[in-house]
C-alpha cells in the first residue's frame, strides 16, 4: 500500500514534526496514531517516518530509511499575475505536474488591484504548493518567489521560452527541441490580454525564444498547465531517480 506523504514543518536530526493546521489535519481528519508510518520529506530527502507522539497541533516522527524519489524536472514558470482564483488553480496543477519554481510577475496588463495585493498572497500560494506537493508525492516543494516587475525577471539561467499568441511558426515542442541543451528551462506565461508590444520587445532583446501552444486562444491558467505538461513530458526521464 502506498504511504501518504507529508512535508515536515520542522526537522531535528532523525526527528521531524508537523505543526499547526498541518498537524491538525493529520490528527483530526486522518486519525493519526502512534506507530503509523508515512513518507516524510525532510531537508529535501524522503524518509519513512514512524509516528512517535500525537497532539492536537503537533505530530512527531522518527525518521528511518530513505525512500527513492523522482528527480525534480528543472522547469520554472515566469507567471504573470492574473485573477487569484485562477492563478491558485494554475499553481496547484503545475506543482502536481512537477514544476520546480514559480516566479509571479507584474505585467503591464496585470490588473492594478491584483498587482497591489499580490505580495500578500505569496504565503497562501506557498501553502497551496505544499498541499499539492504532498498530494502528488513530490520530494520537494516548488520555490515561489515574491512578485517581481517584468524587467527584473527577464534574465534567468538556461533556455528561456516565451509563450506568445502572436507566434505562428514555432511550437513549444519545436522550441524545446531546438534549445541549447541547458539544464534549466523557464517558460513565460502572460496575463489576461497577453503581453504588450513593448514587453514582447523586452523578451526578444533578452534572448527569449517565442513559441506557440497552437491556434486557439487559451486562458492564462490553461496555458500555464498545458505548457508545463508538454515541457515536463519532453524532459522527464521516468527511469531517473534521486
Amino acid at each position: 500500500m502506498t504511504r501518504r506523504r507529508w512535508i515536515a514543518d520542522e526537522v531535528s536530526g532523525d526527528r521531524a514534526y508537523l505543526t499547526g493546521s498541518h498537524a491538525q489535519h493529520l490528527v483530526r481528519v486522518l486519525r493519526a496514531r502512534v506507530g503509523q508510518q508515512f513518507d516524510i520529506v525532510a531537508a529535501d530527502r524522503v524518509r519513512v517516518g514512524l509516528v512517535t507522539a500525537v497532539a492536537d497541533d503537533r505530530v512527531e516522527f522518527e525518521l528511518r530509511e530513505e525512500v527513492a524519489g523522482r528527480s525534480i524536472v528543472p522547469v520554472s514558470l515566469l507567471l504573470a499575475v492574473f485573477k487569484f482564483d485562477r492563478m491558485e488553480w494554475a499553481i496547484e496543477k503545475c506543482t502536481e505536474l512537477g514544476v520546480a519554481r514559480i516566479i509571479p510577475v507584474l505585467a503591464r496588463r496585470t490588473d492594478s488591484h491584483l498587482a497591489a495585493a499580490a505580495a500578500k498572497r505569496v504565503e497562501r500560494w506557498r501553502r497551496i504548493a505544499i498541499q499539492a506537493s504532498e498530494q502528488s508525492r513530490r520530494a520537494a516543494t516548488p520555490e515561489i518567489s515574491q512578485p517581481l516587475k517584468l524587467r527584473d525577471a527577464l534574465s534567468p539561467e538556461g533556455t528561456r521560452i516565451l509563450l506568445a499568441e502572436s507566434e505562428e511558426r514555432t511550437t513549444l515542442k519545436g522550441a524545446l527541441a531546438g534549445g541549447s541543451g541547458d539544464s534549466q528551462i523557464t517558460l513565460a506565461i502572460g496575463p489576461e490580454g497577453g503581453w504588450t508590444d513593448d514587453e514582447l520587445a523586452a523578451f526578444e532583446s533578452s534572448g527569449w525564444i517565442p513559441a506557440s501552444l497552437g491556434p486557439t486562444i487559451l486562458r492564462a491558467e490553461t496555458a500555464a498547465i498545458a505548457a508545463t505538461a508538454i515541457t515536463v513530458s519532453e524532459l522527464d526521464d521516468p527511469n531517473d531517480s534521486k
